[in-house]
């Protein structure tokens, strides 16, 4: 695995650059005592240098050590490739931290790349930050970006994004521009790991600003979106992703194909039936609302874990009857908890649906909600990617703009001093005196809730406890 040892010009450079390879220090020493030239030199053939060799094959003492001697970490190959974009080709995480920390392509001393060497990479300073993620090869003029995309792996992704947040590159490209960068065939890293079925960097591209309705030029078919090319490589987690993140299924390439089309030529049955525009939409991520991209880590899972099972309840639907059906989930045995805690106490129970616990809190006024209902308020209009930044929606209970959620801190009724548990989360009935004198603005989040597909499992039906009738909620007329 990596890149090996093409052509030496001498045994000695030969012995050189294969100890490289196989990451033996005492040789390369030993080799460099004898002649000092030889970590200026390059293989014959692709140009290697001793740091691209070493970065493909994932030997990080190896790189320190010509790293702390000066070697250039921009060093370019045959194909103008950088030793970083090797490392982000062949998944190896400690060497691209190593190459974003010795500030590759700015030329310093052995002095000032050694110093650099040592620093954090979160301590970093603007002078110190390089612009070899800003580099371009010569086989498609991709960077290292599209290298991490293209072969799935998120770690590097991820490290390589974090360095472009960066004063410098922000400020000479701008993060956004870098992310929606364009290779020599105008496809985006988005493009690419749609087309390759890297769900993970599908995921972390979309969630650093890329663009999910970007045209690509010739890659793949030419006005294909990332829609298309998931369809085209039949990966469904692909397409759940980019669907929650607003893709439009009805967005026709250069031919007039709709993504439909192109699953249902490849024989992607599961993809054509979630991709069918005459299917139910699914629950889009509401990413234009402002507080959604500053929710903590905690809430953001909660919501997250919302939208995966609405879409889920909507797969389900659609693929019921097919021989691409979703497995059932195993039934939940809740004896245990009802033993241990009969009810979730009525504090805790949503006041929307009545059927979860309360895990989302309105900061400013302190209201709850549960994570689905959380989500079916914001997601009532389905996001414009042209447009700017909706106005956040309004607190259904006080009518206040929602500028901030947080976890609600909500607490078992068996023991007000522990949390709840997730699983006490659901209720199967409850009383209520004034469900058709509610405020309007719980009506038109109960219609919101009609499509979000019922999430809940226990039934939604709610006793009068004058005349003993059953009567539905309204959202589910």
């Amino acid at each position: 695995m990596g890149h090996g040892v093409s052509c030496a010009r001498t045994g000695d450079e030969h012995d050189f650059f294969r100890a490289a390879q196989v990451g033996d220090l005492d040789a390369l020493a030993a080799l460099l005592a004898a002649d000092q030239s030889l970590a200026r030199r390059a293989t014959l053939y692709d140009r290697l240098s001793v740091l691209h060799i070493a970065a493909a094959n994932g030997r990080i003492e190896v790189l320190s050590m010509f790293l702390d001697r000066g070697a250039p970490p921009d060093a370019v190959n045959r194909h103008k490739q950088t030793p970083l974009m090797l490392a982000a080709m062949h998944g190896k995480i400690d060497c691209v931290l190593k190459l974003l920390q010795a500030g590759a392509n700015v030329r310093k001393t052995a002095k000032s790349v050694s110093l650099i060497s040592i620093i954090p990479l979160e301590k970093i300073t603007d002078s110190m930050i390089s612009h070899q993620i800003l580099m371009f090869d010569s086989v498609h003029a991709r960077t290292c970006l599209h290298h991490a995309a293209y072969y799935g792996h998120v770690d590097c992704l991820q490290a390589i994004l974090s360095a472009a947040q960066t004063t410098p590159v922000a400020d000479s490209w701008g993060f956004a521009r870098f992310v929606n960068v364009r290779d020599d065939h105008g496809a985006t890293p988005l493009h690419l790991a749609a087309r390759q079925g890297r769900p993970g960097c599908v995921q972390m591209l979309l969630e650093n600003g890329a663009i999910v309705s970007a045209l690509t030029g010739s890659y793949g078919f030419p006005g294909s979106t990332s829609l298309h090319l998931a369809a085209r490589s039949g990966n469904l987690d692909c397409i759940r992703k980019l669907l929650a993140w607003g893709a439009d299924r009805l967005q026709r390439d250069s031919a007039g194909r709709i993504p439909y089309s192109v699953a249902l030529k490849r024989n992607h049955g599961a993809c054509a039936a979630l991709l069918n525009p005459s299917s139910a939409e699914p629950m889009v991520w509401p990413s234009p609302l402002k507080f959604i991209s500053e929710l903590d880590p905690e809430a953001k899972a909660l919501l997250e874990a919302a939208l995966m099972e609405a879409n889920r309840e909507r797969e389900k639907k659609i693929l019921n009857g097919t021989k691409y059906s979703l497995p059932s989930p195993p039934p939940y045995d809740d004896s245990a908890d009802e033993d241990a805690c009969s009810e979730v106490s009525d504090a805790e129970l949503c006041c929307i649906c009545f059927d979860q616990a309360c895990t989302i809190e309105v900061q400013d006024c302190g209201h709850q909600m549960c994570a689905p209902c959380t989500l079916a308020l914001c997601c009532h209009n389905k996001p414009n990617p042209t447009t700017l930044t909706p106005p956040s929606p309004a607190c259904p209970f006080c009518r206040g703009s929602i500028s901030r959620l947080v976890v609600a801190q909500t607490r078992s009724a068996c023991d007000p001093d522990k949390p709840a548990s997730p699983q006490l989360t659901r209720r199967r009935s409850r009383r209520s005196h004034n469900l058709s004198e509610g405020s309007s603005s719980f009506k038109g989040l109960s219609s919101a809730m009609g499509s979000f597909s019922k999430l809940g499992r226990g039934s939604s039906r709610m006793a009068d406890s004058d005349s003993g009738t059953l009567d539905k909620p309204e959202h589910d007329l």
